[in-house]
């Protein structure tokens, strides 16, 4: 990961948890650092008239990070792993109103910078992905929690080893596997 001081982040979300607010104060700081730069891993390349942002991105994961109960991380790969999950989330959630809006659900349209055009394209495409990651998840965990720290949260094989405390050919394999089972479910 870009974090070189894996330790600072542990030791924030510790104090965190013990209700340092200078604590929490300093870990927005360090995570919104390192969420940017997971959230434009996605924007990265994309064309600039997406709907959702690295911005956007950022403050929806942050939220729904800070919305959990303080203290419940146990370190910083533990954090991670959690952010991985809630960017997956907010990335879902602004395709299903995306999804409603051209069916006429939602007539207010605020347009934010570069982050879905690939699944906006196919407006389908990342509600697929994400009920064949469910389906995946209830047959091969590891799996599917290798493809959301690899696509969703834009680690490398080393670093969602180090998240999932297992070696990087047993990522390895499992993100082939998983790429080979999404590519057969969603007939790609």
């Amino acid at each position: 990961m870009a974090d070189d001081r894996p330790g600072d982040i542990t030791l924030l979300l510790r104090r965190v948890g013990a209700g340092d607010a200078a604590a929490q104060e300093a870990l927005y700081v360090r995570i919104q650092e390192r969420l940017r730069e997971l959230a434009n891993d996605f924007v990265r390349g994309q064309p600039g008239d997406a709907t959702l942002g690295t911005t956007a991105l950022v403050n929806e994961a942050y939220l729904r990070l800070a919305g959990g109960p303080e203290g419940e991380w146990k370190d910083r790969r533990h954090f991670f792993a959690v952010a991985a999950m809630a960017m997956r989330s907010v990335l879902v959630d602004h395709s299903r109103r995306k999804r409603a809006a051209k069916r006429g659900g939602d007539m207010e349209r605020v347009p934010l910078d570069g982050l879905a055009a690939p699944f906006e394209e196919s407006a389908g495409d990342l509600l697929d992905l994400d009920e064949a990651l469910d389906a995946l998840a209830a047959l091969h965990a590891r799996a599917a929690r290798v493809v959301e720290l690899r696509f969703f949260a834009g680690l490398t094989c080393p670093e969602a080893a180090d998240v999932l405390g297992v070696s990087k050919a047993t990522v390895e394999r499992e993100w082939e596997f998983a790429r080979a089972w999404l590519r057969e479910r969603l007939g790609r």
